[in-house]
């Protein structure tokens, strides 16, 4: 037995689960993958929770779970891409009675900042750190010292008279088909925008698209340092996990 945490990483497609080393941030065992039961209710969702964690039978520390809904104090406050049955659902104790170990359950964008910040691109980086991942929307995390400030939804601010997301997320890049170059205008607005707001001392940026930064990042004007996320992928269970470990 070992009480390596497992993180869970909930998503509108897929659950996916392992268990994670917090001294390296890797994966202790290769990732597991379970299509998102439809409708993706509470009671629904916990059962594929329970089979995902019953793969890792020698893994017994807590468990996190990403979600992709602000959530406060363990409730669930919104739903994207998951059934609305979720919001004002106390997913803390009903994962924990279910799973029957200790369950923290946060915002996916913040478990990908917690993992960004223990261990890739901002790693060791004191003041104000914004971790951006760009996708269907565009998710936000604030970190200030190293410490989580949870449930920052900054790709809903309005800038134009648009949602920031609506016109700067990769899903707008590819519905639009945008030239790197034309996207990046958009996304040098956005990210002014919040220099201007909130005064960062770095910008991560993460989301699938990111392992193309090279082709976008260069041409984002601003006067912040901004770099690519290095966790990619696997951002979410490594952070839900360290996350859980810490509470």
């Amino acid at each position: 037995m070992t009480a390596h945490p497992i993180g869970i990483d909930f998503g509108g497609t897929g659950i996916k689960a392992a268990p994670v080393d917090l001294t390296s941030g890797e994966f202790a065992m290769s990732r597991l993958r379970i299509d998102t039961p439809q409708p993706a209710t509470p009671a629904a969702v916990a059962s594929v929770m329970e089979q995902l964690c019953g793969q890792f039978p020698e893994f017994t520390g807590p468990v996190g779970v990403a979600v992709p809904g602000v959530v406060r104090h363990g409730v669930v406050k919104s739903a994207a891409n998951i059934d609305h049955a979720w919001i004002d659902t106390d997913a803390d104790a009903m994962l924990t009675e279910r799973l029957g170990r200790p369950v923290h359950v946060l915002n996916d964008a913040d478990a990908a900042g917690v993992a960004e910040v223990t261990y890739g691109a901002a790693k060791g980086r004191q003041g104000l750190v914004i971790i951006t991942t760009l996708g269907t929307g565009i998710g936000t995390a604030l970190i200030y010292n190293g410490q989580l400030i949870p449930n920052a939804e900054l790709g809903h601010i309005e800038i134009g008279g648009h949602d920031a997301e609506s016109r700067a997320a990769a899903s707008a890049k590819t519905r639009e088909d945008l030239s790197y170059p034309r996207w990046a205008k958009r996304l040098t607005r956005y990210y002014r925008t919040l220099e201007r707001l909130l005064s960062p001392d770095l910008f991560v940026v993460g989301g699938g698209i990111s392992k193309h930064a090279d082709r976008f990042l260069p041409l984002i004007e601003i006067k912040t340092e901004i770099v690519a996320a290095t966790l990619r992928n696997t951002a979410g269970i490594v952070g839900a996990a360290a996350q859980a470990h810490l509470d």
